[in-house]
């Protein structure tokens, strides 16, 4: 699963036979491999305990820039033995208190509402969002023009129509 916010955030979470593995990067973050002047590198401890396991994740290329450097401010993984997450040891710079950005960054993962999602959305697109189309996705039934032009009135529909039935949600061909 990858969600990016189109502002340089991003998550990722990868399901495999040894378990998950959850990077996340916050552009913003005292934590960016790109927030000292010096080279760019994962700040300490963040990847320092990835298990062998999960290693080739750290270097994965839809995980890093184009010099090979982790993009990841925080990380966490869970083995299928496992009874806990876990992550490596981290001494964390002093005023901050989302230093890392985990705890927006897993915000919609940890309430997976509508209302979150609501929220979310009025806040990174700064302008009022009707709730209803959101909560008719959310239950998973058919999108059609009038959802879509509910929640963007600019968007390009039959582009976004497009896109939904290729990754299997239902559509349906409604007119405005």
């Amino acid at each position: 699963m990858s969600l990016r916010n189109g502002s340089g955030d991003e998550l990722d979470i990868v399901f495999g036979p040894a378990g998950a593995y959850i990077r996340c990067f916050d552009h913003e973050s005292p934590l960016s491999p790109y927030a000292r002047e010096d080279v760019p590198m994962p700040w300490p401890g963040v990847l320092d305990s990835v298990p062998e396991a999960f290693r080739r994740y750290v270097d994965e290329p839809a995980f890093t820039d184009e010099d090979g450097c982790p993009v990841v401010t925080a990380c966490l993984w869970r083995t299928t033995a496992a009874t806990a997450w876990e992550t490596g040891r981290i001494t964390f710079p002093d005023g901050h208190a989302d230093p890392d950005g985990s705890d927006w960054l897993f915000e919609l993962l940890l309430d997976p509402t509508p209302e979150a999602f609501q929220r979310f959305a009025e806040d990174y697109y700064e302008t009022a969002v009707d709730i209803e189309p959101i909560r008719h996705i959310y239950a998973l039934r058919p999108l059609g023009w009038s959802h879509i032009a509910a929640l963007n009135p600019s968007a390009p529909v039959e582009a976004v129509l497009a896109e939904a039935g290729a990754m299997g949600y239902p559509v349906y061909a409604d007119r405005l």
